[in-house]
């Protein structure tokens, strides 16, 4: 499994991220919109393997391939368990040819000062080491700003990077996830805030390259500068709430931005879909987003 050869496609190819890694808090509502009702299952062991089931059936989709899709993230369980008897990382690359993230975080703090920093996470050492003997070539960790506090986007951000090093160091290439929250009534003030600490710290990255994973903007090509920075490996875009439509039509006027959407990819699919169904509802959304990364 060649890094060279996945990093060359994260640079270069034409595509978008596949997220496929809700964790243990937001699988209930992800299982749900799926059409499988808490009901239907018996505990956390159960619910994860009705997630695996769904996140199995979207990656072996023959609409599913990296033809469009540049990667997906996977959830630590994911990454853990095997699709079609091969590892879920290595199934990714070598069947689908789609380069596999692994979300490292461990979810999030109580707010203050007007985000929520990442809870602390005293295995993460051990679990890139384990990220990098699957084949994971990068990771994602997620932190949320709620409104345009200056003390609070400036600990977000150093966070962020404190913690990117660490991923860098163990060979991995991290994707630092600031989400504006997008019913901030502070986005745009809360976005210039976060666009100047993200440009001084890459400033001061060295020759490490990373990723971004950003709230689609208020103002369209708003993040150009950080796309076009020389330690910018590709900047994405969550869809955080927005409907595909909308995610869509907004990735499309920020041009260089690519999709990395969870449930903004999976909208409209159900367990109840015939497999021809669910194949054809899919492709129809993968192309939708694929379109409008391509901007």
């Amino acid at each position: 499994m060649s890094t060279n050869d996945q990093l060359e496609k994260v640079r270069n190819s034409d595509g978008f991220i596949a997220a496929l890694d809700q964790s243990g808090g937001s699988t209930p509502k992800a299982l749900r919109l799926y059409g499988v009702d808490e009901n239907q299952y018996s505990g956390d062991d159960q619910m994860f393997d009705r997630i695996h089931e769904m996140r199995s059936r979207i990656i072996t989709s023959p609409s599913f391939g990296g033809n469009r899709i540049l990667g997906a993230i996977l959830f630590e369980m994911t990454m853990d368990r095997e699709i079609q008897g091969q590892p879920s990382a290595s199934f990714l690359w070598s069947e689908k040819n789609v380069v596999p993230f692994l979300k490292v975080d461990k979810g999030l703090e109580a707010e203050q000062n007007g985000v929520q920093l990442m809870k602390p996470m005293p295995e993460l050492d051990s679990l890139l080491a384990r990220a990098k003997k699957h084949g994971v070539f990068g990771t994602k960790m997620r932190s949320v700003i709620k409104s345009a506090d200056p003390a609070g986007v400036k600990a977000i951000v150093d966070q962020q990077f404190e913690v990117g090093k660490q991923i860098l160091g163990a060979g991995l290439v991290p994707i630092l996830e600031p989400e504006v929250d997008i019913h901030s009534p502070t986005k745009s003030e809360a976005e210039a805030m976060l666009k100047n600490h993200l440009m001084e710290n890459l400033d001061k990255l060295g020759s490490d390259k990373v990723m971004f994973k950003l709230t689609l903007p208020n103002e369209n090509g708003f993040y150009a500068d950080c796309i076009k920075h020389d330690n910018m490996l590709r900047v994405v875009a969550l869809s955080g709430g927005y409907s595909r439509e909308e995610a869509n039509d907004r990735l499309a006027k920020n041009p260089g931005m690519i999709a990395s959407f969870s449930r903004a990819l999976t909208e409209g699919l159900s367990a109840q879909q015939s497999d021809d169904e669910f194949n054809g509802v899919l492709d129809t959304s993968i192309e939708s987003i694929f379109q409008a990364s391509k901007t």
